[in-house]
């Protein structure tokens, strides 16, 4: 459902006039990761996934917590398993991985909280995520046909021109580039300071030169412009001088990677993972991209490891391959992908 100006207006999912019922129960659950201080975009995940389940459930006359048994909830992956979306795909592994552990997670809670004598989906089987490597990858000659897209002499192609010089440059997260403010750039030192990113955590990343020339041409010819006095201190503003959503980022980023027709597909993430791989590749610590990319674990980063050698046809040094097992692989890319999935 979209509202005035293109912007997404949220679905009320459930009966909330039933204090028992399952939409009061994840109100209570979604509050309760706002006391723990959980970032604002992984409650919207959470609720969005327990809302596809409680839609199921009300199909079924499903009403309550109590009513959710270790069968209903083996129908319900089944059905996750079994469904296709309109262009006929069904839901990729990861998407299903990503519903099932939200209602672990809500059904933990509720018997922890003692709402449930038990927990039905404790035993919950969750699939087995595909060892899948990031699907595409941009040579150096690929990202800057990307970055050369946009129209300069167009309204907002200055601003969208240095939005994929942050990307490229950076390799930020989607969420990360709608948070900056002004203040955030620092001219002088290089940096770009990254505020509250995954995990609630603050990080300062170098940004190339480039990047803050374009940077600097966007804020002092387009975006006074754009600014309202609505909001004075976010960085990159929309024609309507607000912040981005997160859907609208992808829609723009992945225009111009459409356009430049590099037969290569991606968005936001695809910028994150070409500048980890282009970095790995000339020569950068892996612990160095680590921080730059904003890994809590280093078996996160090290699927670059992979992808480079991919890349390069195994001519790198078996050791290195072998630094990186099979399990800590499974493990890194599992987050990568999730991250991935929720950012598109």
């Amino acid at each position: 459902m979209t509202g005035k100006g293109g912007f997404r207006r949220k679905k009320i999912v459930g009966d909330l006039s039933d204090p028992e019922g399952l939409a009061a129960y994840r109100e209570r659950f979604i509050d309760s990761l706002r006391l723990a201080n959980h970032s604002p975009v992984g409650i919207d995940n959470r609720r969005r996934n327990i809302d596809y389940f409680i839609e199921w459930c009300e199909t079924r006359g499903l009403t309550r917590p109590k009513e959710i048994t270790p069968p209903i909830l083996e129908r319900y992956r089944r059905t996750l398993y079994y469904y296709r979306k309109e262009d006929g795909d069904p839901l990729s592994f990861r998407s299903q991985y990503i519903r099932l552990t939200a209602l672990r997670a809500w059904f933990k809670w509720l018997s922890k909280q003692n709402y449930l004598l038990y927990n039905p989906a404790a035993d919950i089987e969750l699939p087995k995520l595909e060892k899948r490597l990031p699907k595409h990858v941009l040579t150096i000659e690929e990202a800057e046909t990307v970055l050369r897209q946009p129209n300069l002499d167009e309204p907002l192609g200055l601003r969208d021109r240095a939005m994929l010089e942050v990307f490229y440059s950076t390799g930020i997260r989607r969420q990360e580039m709608i948070n900056l403010r002004l203040y955030d750039l620092d001219r002088e030192r290089g940096t770009l300071m990254v505020r509250q990113g995954k995990g609630r955590k603050d990080r300062m990343v170098p940004i190339g030169a480039r990047a803050i020339a374009w940077c600097e041409k966007y804020l002092y010819e387009e975006r006074p412009q754009l600014v309202t006095a609505k909001d004075m201190e976010t960085f990159f503003l929309t024609n309507l001088g607000e912040a981005f959503t997160p859907e609208r980022v992808t829609q723009v980023v992945g225009r111009y990677v459409t356009k430049a027709a590099i037969g290569k597909t991606g968005s936001c993430h695809l910028f994150r993972h070409t500048m980890a791989t282009l970095m790995l590749e000339n020569g950068a610590d892996i612990r160095y991209i680590q921080e730059m990319l904003g890994h809590v674990k280093v078996d996160t980063t090290q699927i670059y490891t992979q992808v480079s050698i991919r890349r390069q046809g195994d001519v790198l040094p078996t050791e290195v391959a072998e630094e990186v097992t099979e399990a800590d692989l499974l493990a890194a890319l599992a987050a990568e992908q999730q991250e991935e999935t929720e950012e598109n």
